[in-house]
């Protein structure tokens, strides 16, 4: 089972027929149990007056992993989510399988010793917000939008646009960007003790790659992963879509899902998680350059994976290569 740690701009209903989030659903929902819920005061959940911290994220989390009734479950902590999803994770251990991190960072903005100039913008856009989001303006909603998916199709960016008016209100909106901006997980990142996968777009322009470096440097034998991909959410058209749901369900039920592979073509599998090229290949293998090149092909197909980088990735998933 795999809960979604409660993010910004969600609305379970509206996720189902969305672009941006229903392939999402779709494709991880091939072979993982997705369990959502949207955050207080946005989509489906009401509101209260209770200030939207850390401790306020990690009690809503408590209480829909306690309602799934799993003994543990693995979680999915997506930008603002990463670090009520590390700190469940240090709070409640016995909870916790896997942890999964998309586009986090260790520290809001407040912690990071921002510019004058980054203060500015971010004041703006909280203005922004507040004078905006609640109104039927594609050109405001549109600004937001334009960062978090800037290689979005129409039909996407139309649907991201329309998710920001159904998500919540602009008070609930510039609340929310306050509390990312204070949120800080530094102290906890270092006590998480469960296997982690941290992923990150290479050209986020929403939370730089490198915090996302930051993030999984700090969580002992965490794992990081960079997605060829502009879009701070992962789309259906992405070079790295698929190597974020292929390499999120491997992480998770790494026995659930192992193609079935001659033992030819395991011993094939291993060369190349250890990064051999295909001459080294043929040479270990004492055939033929073009005879490598045939069996690859095979082997890629089986391992759904489009070339040598993701077959390298693949197999190491699986054990192989001694890594």
């Amino acid at each position: 089972m795999l809960v979604r740690v409660a993010h910004w701009m969600t609305h379970v209903e509206h996720d189902l027929r969305s672009p941006v989030w229903r392939p999402w659903l779709d494709r991880l929902g091939r072979e993982l149990e997705v369990v959502r819920y949207d955050e207080r005061g946005c989509g489906l959940s009401g509101s209260d007056d209770v200030p939207l911290e850390l401790d306020t994220a990690v009690e809503e989390l408590a209480a829909v992993v306690a309602a799934t009734g799993a003994p543990r479950v693995a979680l999915l902590g997506q930008s603002g989510a990463a670090g009520p999803a590390v700190a469940y994770a240090v709070r409640h251990p016995e909870r916790v399988s896997h942890l999964v991190l998309l586009g986090g960072y260790l520290a809001g903005l407040l912690h990071r010793a921002p510019s004058p100039e980054a203060l500015a913008f971010h004041d703006a856009s909280l203005r922004l917000v507040e004078l905006g989001w609640g109104r039927n303006d594609p050109a405001v909603q549109q600004f937001f939008t334009t960062r978090f998916i800037p290689d979005a199709s129409l039909d996407e960016a139309r649907a991201l646009n329309e998710q920001q008016r159904l998500s919540c209100g602009a008070a609930r909106a510039v609340q929310i960007m306050r509390a990312r901006a204070a949120l800080d997980v530094r102290l906890l990142a270092p006590l998480v003790r469960c296997p982690t996968l941290v992923m990150h777009a290479e050209g986020d322009q929403i939370v730089p790659v490198g915090l996302g470096q930051d993030l999984a440097a700090a969580i002992p034998g965490a794992r990081f992963v960079t997605l060829p991909t502009r879009n701070h959410i992962p789309l259906a058209a992405d070079p790295g879509f698929e190597l974020f749901c292929r390499t999120v369900t491997a992480f998770v039920r790494p026995d659930g899902i192992k193609p079935a592979l001659t033992a030819r073509e395991l011993e094939l599998a291993e060369l190349v998680a250890q990064g051999l090229d295909n001459l080294q290949i043929a040479a270990r293998l004492g055939v033929a350059d073009k005879t490598v090149r045939n069996a690859l092909s095979t082997l890629y197909a089986k391992l759904q994976v489009e070339g040598r980088p993701q077959a390298v990735v693949r197999t190491r998933e699986l054990g192989l290569g001694g890594s």
